[in-house]
């Protein structure tokens, strides 16, 4: 397949293959023309990448899930260790929403004078997302 297929069957765009490439988490098999071609073998492997982004590990922790002979090898202990995380922020983000909801609707004059309100600031002082 050339890079113009993978890019539309894959759904990303040829710049984040050409990237994938360069990071060496995937690798074209020649050219056709001025035009890289992938195997058939890279639509799956670009998902378990997609996988892994959307689970929130960084490009280097998903290029080390590969031997250098390119075939998956996924450390199971970081994939529990990512789990335990995402849970975490799923506790967190969880208690805001019901927080949120909670101010949305809440019969008080102010928030300030809602001891459920007041929680929530606590605890948004308490744990302050990272950037």
């Amino acid at each position: 397949m050339d890079i113009s297929e993978v890019a539309k069957k894959s759904g990303l765009p040829a710049s984040t293959l050409r990237y994938y490439e360069e990071k060496g988490l995937i690798r074209s098999v020649g050219r056709q023309g001025l035009k890289r071609v992938f195997p058939p073998s890279i639509l799956e492997r670009l998902a378990l990448i997609t996988l892994g982004r959307n689970a929130g590990f960084s490009l280097d922790e998903i290029a080390d899930m590969f031997t250098p002979e390119g075939k998956a090898d996924i450390d199971r202990v970081k994939l529990q260790s990512k789990a335990d995380e995402l849970n975490e922020t799923i506790k967190h983000l969880t208690a805001m929403r019901d927080g949120l909801y909670h101010a949305a609707k809440c019969p008080a004059p102010s928030h300030f004078e809602c001891p459920t309100f007041q929680k929530l600031l606590k605890r948004a002082a308490k744990a302050r997302p990272e950037k």
